[in-house]
């Protein structure tokens, strides 16, 4: 069985309070490994029939692919976006022992993270 890859997750939200509290409770729930806070983004985009520039504060999520399922649902639950931007890009090559840090770090679906520590 290969070894699921890793992922980097994009989000964006509407505050840096929002990211951080989402970023909290998936690093915490050990659905992701690792989350970067990135203020001062600017968004262009269009939605609702018109072109919207908005400020937001983007969250780079780091995770396991077999995870992103479970790591999509808690970032919906917690996010005020009704169509949040979540979407996970697969990593083809990383440092090693940070990729291994990792895939220790979020366990896989069904797995005790106290086993892993």
């Amino acid at each position: 069985m290969s070894q699921p890859r890793p992922v980097v997750v994009l989000v964006t939200t509407a505050s840096a309070e929002e990211a951080e509290t989402i970023a909290k409770a998936v690093v915490g729930e050990r659905l992701a490994a690792c989350a970067n806070l990135v203020p001062g983004v600017r968004s262009i985009f269009f939605w609702e029939g018109g072109l919207q520039d908005e400020a937001e504060t983007l969250l780079i999520l780091k995770s396991r692919e077999d995870r992103f399922p479970e790591l999509e649902a808690r970032v919906r639950s917690l996010h005020s976006y009704t169509v949040p931007e979540i979407i996970a890009l697969p990593l083809s090559a990383g440092h090693r022992p940070y990729l291994d840090w990792l895939d220790e770090t979020v366990p896989p679906k069904g797995g005790d993270p106290s086993d892993q520590e």
